[in-house]
């Protein structure tokens, strides 16, 4: 059965639902604030002399905060980050809506400059030694000889771009600039370098260590050249091994020349080892960093196992030996000797005695 609906409730509702679309319909704005200062948002075009009242993330703000219609925050954190709006008079007319970013201006940002397939290019990466809280935005310039070079930038990492060289063998440095810029300030820095100074591989690949059989003190440690070393023939590397029993601290380095193995003669035999490789250009460059750690053993010798016949007779010889005379066997031995002997006293003495009575007779 159905009611009818009296029109105050239309009304009513129909207010509810302009007051809910004044409070959120109007447009919001951005206006940035750094850490620790004050601020002060205004309520748009209102006089500065208006009632009106502050919400921040739709949490009604205390009066205490404002002075007149402008609402001031002191010393801004970055809990104060949000939506504020600003609703003039009794009927919660809304007049500005803006959203508070709280954070710092960009310090001098970090550049380096790499390259690890050379002779195709190079790569730059940048970030900020601290987080700035904010958008940033990153401008990367590249000259050589006075001429601008294009950065390609990656889509990912975005701070990442890189560089073709124009010109093997240049003698003329290279200059990077990079230019950091957001809502509270500019930062910036450059770095000057030589195309060789620069060149780092990165790690041997698929290194592998594994036990000589019959060889206690051996190790066979094999890698193989990075993947993004592009020509190996025209560009050799050297490499630099490191290794060490996982009990001792110390490392023990080997240089090799050419190739891409190498045995390890001083094992201790049976200590487990950790392994590592980096790689270098020849002539130029750097050392790469170091590969993935590798664990080996060195070979030991497997116990060896008895035959059924020689478990059989070391069975028998252990029983015979193991074998002992029970004590109270010597002990009867010993009483049928003192009989005996006390017998063959008695055999002499008897004979005597009757000599002797005789005689007396």
């Amino acid at each position: 059965m159905s009611f009818p609906v009296p029109s105050t409730c239309y009304v009513v509702l129909a207010a509810v639902v302009v007051v809910y679309a004044q409070r959120h319909s109007q447009d919001s704005h951005t206006q940035y604030a750094q850490l620790g200062k004050d601020v002060t948002l205004q309520c748009g075009s209102v006089d500065r002399d208006a009632f009106v009242t502050w919400t921040a993330n739709n949490t009604d703000l205390d009066a205490s905060h404002l002075n007149g219609s402008w609402l001031v925050l002191r010393h801004v954190d970055l809990s104060h980050s949000g939506l504020y709006s600003c609703y003039e008079g009794s009927s919660w007319h809304l007049k500005y809506r803006v959203n508070l970013r709280v954070g710092t201006p960009p310090k001098e940002p970090v550049l380096m400059c790499r390259s690890n397939n050379y002779p195709n290019g190079f790569y730059c990466s940048w970030h900020l030694p601290s987080p700035t809280y904010i958008p940033d935005t990153f401008n990367i310039t590249v000259k050589h000889d006075s001429k601008e070079i294009v950065c390609e930038k990656d889509a990912s990492p975005k701070n990442r771009c890189y560089i073709r060289y124009l010109h093997l063998f240049s003698t003329k440095k290279y200059k990077v600039t990079l230019t950091v810029t957001n809502a509270l300030g500019r930062n910036s820095t450059t770095i000057s370098f030589d195309e060789f100074a620069i060149v780092k591989p990165d790690p041997p690949e698929n290194v592998v260590a594994k036990p000589i059989p019959n060889n206690p003190r051996r190790l066979l440690v094999t890698w193989q050249y990075p993947s993004t070393w592009p020509d190996p023939d025209s560009f050799p590397l050297k490499f630099f091994l490191r290794y060490r029993p996982l009990i001792i601290d110390y490392w023990q380095h080997v240089e090799l020349s050419d190739g891409t193995s190498h045995v390890v003669t001083d094992a201790y035999a049976g200590k487990e080892y950790i392994i590592q490789v980096a790689a270098k250009d020849n002539e130029i460059g750097t050392w790469s960093d170091w590969s993935v750690a590798v664990h080996a053993t060195p070979w030991t010798e497997e116990p060896k196992h008895l035959t059924t016949e020689a478990q059989g007779t070391e069975t028998t010889t252990s029983s015979t030996s193991a074998f002992v005379v029970p004590a109270t066997t010597k002990a009867d031995e010993t009483d049928r000797q003192a009989n005996c002997g006390a017998a063959a006293i008695s055999w002499v003495v008897v004979p005597v005695l009757v000599a002797f009575g005789i005689h007396f007779i």
